[in-house]
């Protein structure tokens, strides 16, 4: 052990690849089969301008999807929002989640609107870490039964 450094440094592309490719194998080791995710995503438009979006991952080992969707991003331009866009954008994911046998979604928000939103749409706090950005407001996880 004498002979190994700790340095503070980025990894390099092959170092990344090494460590995902470990991590695979300690899963086969366990028994498990490779975990991989697939994205889905809706895009709102105006004609052919963005004012929106809902994406996220749905995890699977092997070809099975796990039960759970991870929500990563729901976006509505400013001029937009309070019009019904978000709630549709939120919907058509989880419409599309369910139908790949996902029955739960999770997310991280912060701020009082955007947690009002979640939770009128069902979705119940599971988690809270206080002061997590500078500002010293709360990052929260939230989850729904779909």
């Amino acid at each position: 052990m004498n002979d190994i450094s700790i340095v503070n440094r980025e990894m390099t592309s092959e170092e990344i690849k090494r460590m995902n490719l470990g991590f695979d194998e300690l899963s086969l080791e366990e028994g498990l089969e490779i975990e991989s995710s697939d994205r889905f995503s809706f895009v709102a438009l105006k004609g052919n301008t963005f004012i929106g979006c809902s994406s996220g991952l749905a995890y699977k080992n092997g070809g099975k999807y796990s039960g759970w969707f991870f929500l990563t991003d729901l976006f509505v331009e400013k001029e937009y929002r309070s019009k019904g866009l978000g709630t549709k954008l939120l919907k058509s994911l989880e419409e599309q989640t369910v139908s790949i046998g996902v029955k739960h979604i999770w997310l991280w928000t912060s701020g009082y609107k955007a947690l009002k939103f979640y939770q009128r749409q069902e979705y119940k706090k599971f988690t809270e870490m206080e002061n997590w950005y500078s500002d010293g407001s709360s990052r929260v996880g939230l989850r729904k039964n779909l």
